[in-house]
């Protein structure tokens, strides 16, 4: 072993170790790859609805709507803050990664132990490893002694692991199938051992972990949906406003008043408030959440969890309690046996060794006294023989009993006889075979099983392995990492609520299926990870849809399914609490962690749930798609207005003799409408839209405002042809009447747009109520105010308001007739229209 990475009894020489160092790099799990904060930034600023926003703000300054402007900007940078403040996410997640590995290591060079920079260690060194010690590198065990490693964050194992050396080049496709192996960042429970270093650095398990994290995460659902909107807005303000700027010149408009208006049109159109809209909605969400005891980390994620319609959980610590729980004691009959238990407990309890979970559970199962018991020696477990025997004395008596407890197929080759219904029995070859078939059975349901026997013994000084036969077989006990309360009411919640639940686990299939069991889900087709290592992606892109379990995969595997799933076009969330957990939280649409877990799974989780309950993870589910509702009602509304308003407006600028509303005035009722939309974050949704994800639906939005926009325009030129020939209007009065008509229609449009059913049974929030009535009413007033000169406008006929209310009426009346159309009623549900608050 030692030659194969030419080291040496003495280990490596200063001089070698240098060299390598130099040819490997330190032992470090990433290399820190970041952009200066310049890059990042400009990154930022090259999002399409960024530019087009900024370049809004800009035209605002330029028309002298200073207030306008400040409040765009003000609204976009704030955005881009939150954005910069996020980008470190890798970065930090590295760094958490770096402090949860050992710093030191013991090292031998030049034949001498020394303690190192853990940095230092190179491939070929020979480390000395003792029970509480992290793991510094991977390493191929050398020499072992009663060895038990901690590697659930890795591999998500509930158990410490037993280690031994052997002879073996193979190296592990797993760290789970590695009995020779140990990893970094793995820790070590009990025992010492001797370890060769074959991986440092990046090259280790956990450095590929590290990688993965520094990477860039793959596109959410909310942000691929936000810019796909963002090109649909980009592609129509640019073609529209350089039609209208074209055509301006060509019938020979001024050249200065045609830039000025094909920009303003370019306002109008962008849903500048869409941030400030977005922002509100989520962080509102958010406070909700933290009611519940959910801490979102990342806004977005609370949209993303409205899309989810998969959700992928590791299983220990998240379904599970992450603890061995003793499930059953029973004899050979399977039937409940208390003598069982109670040998069990002696043996746990007087036993000086490694104190295992299975020990501890044990303990925790019962109040047995020992009073009567004073133990006279101890035979320690061992890998080899995988028992561990106690001696014990009645007091006030020389009977001594041997009473062991271990894995059952290295105990029951030593028993000659077992005890049924109390009786001691000779243990004939039919009884051995149901005693074999028993653990046979319980091992298929995937719980961890000890065999527990006796003998009497007499009187002696020490006592070895060769008084371990000749036993009685007392019975079985059964273990079980058992799941959270609630697990399974919460997975059929989220069944019913349109989310799928997969198990990704590190652990064997096993024990797994047994979990999948008892929380309701159907284990029947199982994959496991060294299958899916010889499946091509496109075998895995057809396998994924229909697995429920994923077993004994890697993290490399685990990020590999969930990639999967998103190219199918799904929506991935994930649930882990381990460091083998962590790139997968990287990679879903959502990562999920509990308060519990390892410090890079919460570093790397967009969710933290400060309570290991399914249940506040489905109330966020549900807040998600409340906030979408929400943020569709803006979107679906802010298009096809403002896409209805420019084009009344580029229609009128290419057939009056003089433009149909000032620039200025443009920016007014675009400013006040959106004002009007602010308290959209506290309105109720449709019972329907919570009964399935949501998803950005771009088609639906083009939709909607290439038919509802229209409508706009044909009320605005209806307004045009009244203005003109009922009441002969100036341009003044013509300014005037078309924004009265305009601010009105589009903004008293959200109360049918707000529902998918009938807008009189569903009753909007109160604050959306005031804030939409109070804009309108604003309007309404403008003429008969101070500012009415300044802004251009004059004060209105009385006939005209006559002409106002059948105008608004009737387009309401015809947008809720297309909105049938496009938003069909009763979806999930039969009562269209009910509201959830």
């Amino acid at each position: 072993m030692l030659a194969e990475v030419r080291s040496s009894e003495q280990g490596l020489a200063e001089e070698e170790a240098r060299r390598r160092l130099r040819q490997f790099g330190p032992n470090e799990v990433a290399a820190e790859r970041t952009s200066s904060g310049v890059v990042q930034l400009v990154r930022l600023f090259l999002n399409p609805l960024v530019a087009v926003l900024l370049l809004a703000s800009l035209v605002s300054a330029l028309l002298g709507e200073l207030t306008n402007a400040l409040i765009i900007a003000i609204i976009v940078l704030l955005s881009l803050v939150l954005n910069f403040l996020q980008s470190y996410r890798s970065q930090r997640a590295v760094e958490r990664l770096r402090s949860s590995v050992a710093p030191v290591a013991h090292v031998l060079r030049d034949g001498r132990w020394q303690d190192l920079p853990r940095r230092l260690l190179v491939p070929g060194d020979v480390i000395r490893l003792a029970a509480g010690d992290l793991v510094p590198a991977d390493a191929r065990l050398i020499e072992a002694l009663d060895l038990h490693v901690q590697q659930a964050a890795l591999t998500g194992e509930s158990l410490p692991v037993a280690k031994w050396a052997e002879e073996t080049a193979i190296t592990p496709a797993h760290p789970a199938e590695a009995p020779s192996w140990v990893f970094l960042g793995t820790s070590v429970v009990s025992g010492s051992a001797l370890a060769l270093v074959v991986a440092t650095g990046p090259r280790t398990a956990f450095g590929d972990v590290a990688i993965r994290l520094a990477q860039r995460p793959p596109e959410t659902e909310f942000e691929r949906g936000l810019r796909r909107f963002s090109f649909l807005i980009l592609e129509t303000v640019f073609f529209l406003t350089l039609f209208v700027f074209l055509t301006g010149v060509l019938l020979r408009h001024p050249l200065f008043e045609s830039v000025l208006f094909a920009l303003a049109l370019a306002v109008g159109l962008t849903p500048e408030f869409l941030p400030m809209i977005v922002t509100i909605t989520l962080g509102q969400g958010a406070v909700r959440m933290a009611r519940r005891k959910v801490i979102v980390k990342h806004l977005e994620a609370i949209q993303n969890f409205g899309s989810i319609d998969i959700l992928c959980t590791d299983k220990t610590g998240t379904l599970t309690r992450g603890e061995m729980t003793l499930q059953e004691a029973c004899d050979l009959g399977g039937q409940a046996s208390e003598r069982t238990l109670f040998f069990a407990y002696l043996n746990s309890a007087l036993q000086t060794g490694f104190n295992s979970p299975l020990d501890q559970a044990i303990q925790r199962s019962g109040a047995f006294s020992l009073a009567a018991y004073r133990k006279c020696g101890e035979i320690p477990f061992d890998f080899e023989r995988r028992r561990l025997s106690i001696i014990v004395e009645r007091t006030n008596t020389a009977r001594r009993l041997l009473i062991i407890k271990g894995a059952p197929e290295h105990i029951l080759p030593l028993c000659t006889s077992c005890e049924l219904d109390g009786v001691a029995q000779p243990l004939t070859a039919a009884l051995r075979g149901e005693a074999e078939a028993l653990h046979q059975r319980f091992s298929q349901e995937g719980l961890r099983v000890l065999a527990v026997a006796y003998r009497e013994l007499p009187q002696q000084e020490r006592y070895s392995q060769a008084d371990e036969q000749g036993l009685t077989l007392l019975g079985l006990l059964t273990f079980v990492d058992p799941p959270q309360a609630g697990v399974a009411e919460a997975i059929d919640a989220l069944a019913q609520d349109g989310v799928q639940v997969k198990i990704v686990t590190g652990d064997n299939e096993l024990v797994a299926r047994h979990i999948c069991r008892q929380v309701g889900l159907d284990p029947a087709r199982v994959l496991v990870g060294s299958q899916l290592e010889r499946m091509s992606d496109a075998a895995l892109l057809g396998a994924v849809e229909h697995v429920t379990l994923f077993a004994r995969v890697s993290p490399a595997q685990k990020s590999r399914i969930l990639l999967a799933l998103k190219r199918r076009g799904h929506v991935v969330g994930f649930l882990g609490d381990g460091i083998n957990d962590a790139p997968s939280l990287h990679a879903a649409d959502v990562g999920i962690s509990v308060a519990g877990a390892v410090d890079i799974a919460r570093e790397a989780a967009s969710i933290l749930l400060l309570e290991q309950s399914l249940q506040v993870l489905h109330a966020g589910i549900l807040e998600g798609r409340r906030a979408f509702g929400n943020v569709m009602k803006y979107l679906l509304m802010g298009t096809s207005s403002n896409f209805g308003n420019v084009f009344s407006m580029a229609g009128a600028f290419l057939l009056l003799p003089f433009l149909p509303m000032l620039p200025a005035q443009i920016l007014l009722n675009n400013f006040l409408y959106d004002l009007a939309q602010v308290t959209i974050p506290t309105d109720h949704v449709d019972a329907s839209l919570m009964l399935k994800p949501q998803r950005w639906n771009i088609g639906l939005i083009r939709n909607f405002m290439l038919l509802v926009g229209p409508i706009s325009s044909l009320y605005d030129f209806l307004t045009f042809f009244v203005m003109l020939a009922v009441f002969h209007a100036s341009e003044a009065l013509f300014h005037t009447g078309w924004f009265i008509e305009s601010l009105a229609t589009q903004t008293l449009v959200i109360f049918v747009i707000r529902t998918a059913g009938h807008p009189l049974r569903s009753r909007p929030s109160l604050p959306l109520t005031l804030t939409t009535l109070a804009v309108v009413g604003c309007g309404l007033l403008l003429p008969w105010t101070p500012l009415a000169a300044p802004l251009g406008f004059v004060p209105l006929p009385a006939g005209y308001f006559l002409f106002l209310a059948v105008a608004t009426l009737t387009y309401l009346a015809l947008v809720e007739l297309v909105k049938g159309r496009l938003l069909p009623t009763g979806q999930q549900t039969g009562l269209p229209g009910q509201a959830q608050p």
